[in-house]
């Protein structure tokens, strides 16, 4: 297994337990005790861990997991919640808009080079994936950029946001909740996406299982102003009753 492989595996163990050891981590990965200890001096560099004797600990502060260490997680739901996403961009829709987040990442990589589509994004790897395709006329907000979600957030993109009008919203979030609406761990982030969420009459949010009925810190909008959920069967069926309660359409990939 590759260093990058192994990476994020570490951090998930270290967010389950709260701290993992050399010994566990050479035999769950079939990596040798050096490697371990390598990954681990690499991690904590990033201020993502601690190290100790024989092992790591959680670092003080965690709040988010960097994107670049996502990719692999759920990663076979998200491409799931991705292809039913990307049917909704049908003929009538001429603009449509993308926060970032590894499952909206899986959707862009979707869309179809086949007709004039017009893309507005804050993501800087969703932007750089698209610019080269030649049907898709792209516009990136500006802002100050956010390292963990390689997306653009503040008063810049916002002002951008608040001048346009899109046909549809794709949103990745970190947490539904029927009482509490969709959230972020960013608070600028969740102003921002909210700003993108009144560009548009329709947003359809795309979250896997993990995310259905957990809280992150900063509240995007009220479950009100969601009008899809997209998830996977993963997701907790007493949560998803209360969100369609609550008005929203779910569909589970």
């Amino acid at each position: 297994m590759r260093q990058q492989d192994r990476l994020p595996l570490i951090l998930e163990r270290l967010a389950e337990h709260g701290s993992v050891s050399v010994v566990d981590l050479s035999a769950e990965l079939q990596a040798s005790p050096a490697s371990i200890r390598r990954d681990l001096q690499v991690l904590e560099e990033q201020q993502l861990l601690k190290r100790t004797h024989g092992g790591a600990m959680a670092a003080e502060v965690i709040y988010e997991l960097p994107m670049r260490y996502r990719g692999g997680r759920s990663q076979e739901e998200k491409r799931r919640i991705a292809q039913a996403a990307v049917r909704l961009v049908d003929g009538s829709v001429h603009s449509v808009g993308f926060n970032g987040g590894t499952t909206i990442t899986e959707l862009a990589r979707l869309l179809s080079t086949g007709r004039a589509l017009k893309v507005v994004t804050n993501a800087l790897n969703i932007a750089a994936d698209l610019s080269v395709r030649p049907a898709i006329d792209l516009v990136v907000t500006g802002g100050g950029v956010r390292p963990e979600s390689y997306e653009l957030v503040g008063p810049i993109a916002d002002r951008t946001l608040a001048d346009i009008s899109l046909d549809l919203v794709f949103l990745g979030v970190d947490g539904i909740d029927a009482e509490a609406g969709i959230s972020t761990h960013d608070e600028i982030e969740a102003r921002t996406d909210h700003c993108l969420m009144r560009a548009t009459r329709r947003v359809v949010v795309l979250a896997d299982g993990s995310k259905i009925g957990h809280r992150a810190f900063s509240r995007i909008a009220p479950i009100g102003e969601v009008d899809l959920l997209i998830t996977d069967a993963g997701a907790d069926r007493a949560e998803l009753d209360r969100i369609q309660a609550a008005g929203v359409e779910v569909t589970v990939a």
